[in-house]
């Protein structure tokens, strides 16, 4: 295959690696693994160059899935995706954060269903292709993975405009430092999941849950942060919703992503693993 024809649908490579994966990196690693693949084949095989390199990703994503659970297992602390910057994404709600999340409890063969159909409009014929299988068990897979997703899809879902408001009064009530204003901009049952790798001292190995103890934690936080000027926070497109970005000396230090039910937030997700915070472009 010529590169140009392949770097033609990098973009689609890529978003599907994602999605499917969890991590920018190990997408990118996918894509690699499928452009070699892609020069060492036969180029009688490749009638359809947008089927064979779809088949091609989803299946080398399907064998990484395989050894990332057994990682993500013995994952210090909680595991969570790979923050990515998102000017022009090909599907809002499929690259947020907490939909990944969400995606994390399909099989690795509903996960690919769901996406190829859901979000990528590929056809139950051209799934069953890619994976093997027929039509009908395509459609069955596809079935099972909605009703997963749907049984754990948050009760709310805020507008932009209401999730930016609560996100500025979350960056204001952390800027005042006490458990009472920083208490109410959140929900009574809260819960802060936290992703460093266990590299830091202090860090969140268990997700905490409540208003009172959430607010107390990010209070003594902020009582830590150094006074100096050097760390700067900003409301950036992250995952395709807006979120809390930190950089000092230029280097991002953390990514804190929310979900609101329109009035208060629900759900906070820090991202402060280094190696998760080079904030790569997806679409």
């Amino acid at each position: 295959m010529e590169g140009d024809e392949f770097e033609r649908y990098r973009p689609l490579l890529m978003g599907i690696a994602y999605r499917m994966l969890g991590s920018s990196a190990e997408a990118e690693d996918a894509v690699q693994d499928a452009w070699l693949r892609s020069g060492s084949a036969d180029p009688a095989a490749i009638v359809d160059a947008r089927a064979w390199l779809s088949t091609t990703i989803v299946r080398i994503c399907i064998d990484r899935l395989k050894s990332a659970r057994a990682r993500r297992e013995i994952y210090p602390g909680t595991w969570l995706p790979e923050p990515v910057l998102t000017t022009t994404p090909l599907d809002v709600e499929s690259i947020q954060l907490g939909f990944l999340v969400l995606l994390e409890r399909l099989d690795p063969k509903e996960r690919a269903v769901f996406l190829l159909h859901q979000v990528f409009d590929y056809s139950h014929a051209e799934i069953g292709k890619i994976l093997d299988i027929s039509e009908a068990a395509s459609r069955q897979v596809l079935h099972r993975a909605k009703e997963h997703v749907a049984a754990n899809r948050p009760r709310f879902e805020a507008s932009r405009e209401a999730h930016e408001r609560l996100l500025s009064a979350f960056v204001a009530a952390l800027s005042r430092g006490d458990v009472d204003t920083i208490s109410s901009v959140l929900a009574e049952d809260v819960v802060l999941y936290g992703d460093n790798a266990g590299k830091e001292r202090g860090a969140i190995l268990r997700p905490i849950v409540g208003r009172e103890r959430v607010a107390r934690f990010f209070a003594m936080r902020v009582a830590k942060l150094p006074s100096s000027p050097g760390l700067d926070v900003e409301i950036t497109d992250v995952n395709g919703w807006p979120a809390l970005v930190g950089r000092s000396g230029g280097a991002v230090t953390f990514v804190i992503n929310i979900e609101t039910d329109g009035a208060k937030i629900a759900t906070i997700r820090s991202v402060l693993n280094p190696e998760k915070l080079l904030l790569r472009h997806v679409s």
